[in-house]
């Protein structure tokens, strides 16, 4: 199909043009979008080190894949739905961008009006940019269904949650013309375009694949790798400077604002966790300490060059403690979401959006400034709503045409070798973290019970 669409003729206008090219601006965020791009294999460490040892290979891999989709999708039309010419506020013209014709190295302007954004970098390194975000999104989803999702299903639903729940979403906050920007209010880097709605969508993913088999047993989950996921958060701090200072757009004193915020917030969230965990008669785990630090990544994204260094400690702080709760009720409930993405970045995104409403300098809250608070709640709102049930119609979609959970035999297998035929590790010349039968499994829950 993109091969199709390179014969269509070119399309759409190019723009006006921008500020005069500051090539400062444009070194930084090519190791901006450098940065961001890093923190998709970082994901997929950290993800792949919670599963268990048979769903290692599928679990990295549903991380991985989103680099090629949505790079290819991104180029065909996702730029153009995102921040294509505006449509009601609410999406882009498909054809502005439409295989990114017009996408210049050249500095452009994008909308108009007041809010209309003079870029000093080339039209191409924002597209760039924009795309590391668009891939990890989808990606994030996957923790919510992983051990039971069929690879087929899960690219075809990466494909329409891309093009029907993040782009409109990235047009709507980011675009000068969306109706979020329009409204003042403020995502510095993400905190509803990529972690609310992936939060929601891995909710609605939870509950339409429903629990997987050793869920329903009870049985205790133990990860593959917790070396990995100390890794991945490695990973995903170091790219999450690219994430968040980037989204400056310049090598600026608001993009280091964004860098000290990040890694301010990541660091009490990080400790907050784990001092949370011994307060409650936990052992202080390499595991709480590395999904606290994302946690406080995932809430300083929306507020990172909006709040001070000192505000940045508060926001940490309140999303480790109440992300650790959401976790801990999770584990109460029969919501099977495996890696706990709603818990983190769900409630982890929610508390971001709230703290900027109060925080944001000039105003929010804060400085006795209602509107932008306000705007805060109702986009909050629509975010929530549009991503849930968005993603849940698409789920349902998705199953009609390729049914999204595998055969419990294959379940049981492993999606490594019943989906790809591979396994993450072998010792010996032997497949090590192979699932046992069926009927074996069985025998051992029936011990274990």
């Amino acid at each position: 199909m993109a091969v199709l669409a390179t014969v269509i003729p070119a399309t759409g206008k190019a723009l006006p043009p921008g500020d005069t090219l500051n090539t400062g601006d444009v070194a930084w965020m090519l190791t901006a979008s450098a940065l961001v791009l890093l923190m998709t294999p970082g994901l997929s460490f950290f993800y792949g080190g919670m599963v268990s040892s048979k769903n290692v290979v599928s679990t990295m891999l549903q991380s991985v894949i989103a680099l090629g989709v949505i790079s290819l999708l991104w180029v065909v039309v996702g730029f153009s739905l995102a921040f294509g010419d505006d449509i009601g506020g609410v999406i882009g013209n498909p054809l502005t961008f439409f295989m990114f014709d017009n996408v210049s190295a050249a500095p452009v302007t994008l909308g108009t009006g007041d809010g209309a954004l003079k870029m000093t970098i080339p039209l191409l390194v924002f597209a760039m940019f924009q795309l590391k975000f668009a891939i990890i999104t989808p990606a994030l989803i996957t923790g919510s269904f992983a051990e039971r999702v069929r690879f087929s299903a899960y690219l075809l639903f990466m494909v329409l949650f891309s093009l029907l729940i993040y782009c409109p979403l990235a047009h709507m906050t980011w675009h000068p013309q969306g109706i979020f920007f329009k409204w003042g209010v403020k995502d510095f880097a993400g905190g509803t375009v990529v972690h609310m709605s992936a939060g929601f969508a891995a909710l609605a993913g939870a509950m339409i694949l429903g629990r997987r088999k050793t869920h329903q047993a009870n049985v205790a989950h133990e990860p593959a790798n917790i070396p990995y996921v100390m890794l991945g958060t490695g990973m995903l701090w170091f790219g999450w400077f690219g994430f968040n200072a980037g989204s400056a757009g310049a090598a600026n004193g608001t993009a280091a604002l964004a860098f000290a915020t990040t890694n301010t917030a990541s660091a009490v969230a990080m400790l907050g966790w784990m001092f949370f965990d011994w307060i409650r008669g936990r052992k202080p785990s390499a595991m709480g300490a590395c999904i606290g630090a994302v946690v406080g990544l995932v809430a300083i994204t929306p507020a990172a060059g909006f709040v001070t260094v000192r505000e940045s400690i508060v926001i940490g702080l309140v999303a480790s403690v109440l992300s650790n709760m959401a976790v801990h009720l999770k584990t109460k409930s029969t919501l099977d979401d495996t890696l706990d993405v709603f818990p983190c970045h769900g409630v982890g995104g929610m508390v971001g959006m709230i703290a900027t409403g109060i925080y944001a300098t000039d105003v929010g809250l804060k400085y006795g400034k209602t509107e932008t608070f306000m705007y805060h709640m109702i986009a909050l709102v629509i975010v929530a709503v549009f991503s849930f049930v968005g993603s849940m119609i698409l789920y349902k979609l998705v199953d009609l045409i390729v049914p999204l959970r595998v055969p419990e035999d294959q379940e049981y297998t492993g999606l490594d070798l019943s989906q790809h035929g591979e396994a993450a590790w072998r010792l010996n010349g032997l497949l090590s973290g192979v699932g046992h039968s069926k009927h074996v499994v069985e025998e051992e829950l029936v011990v274990t019970s």
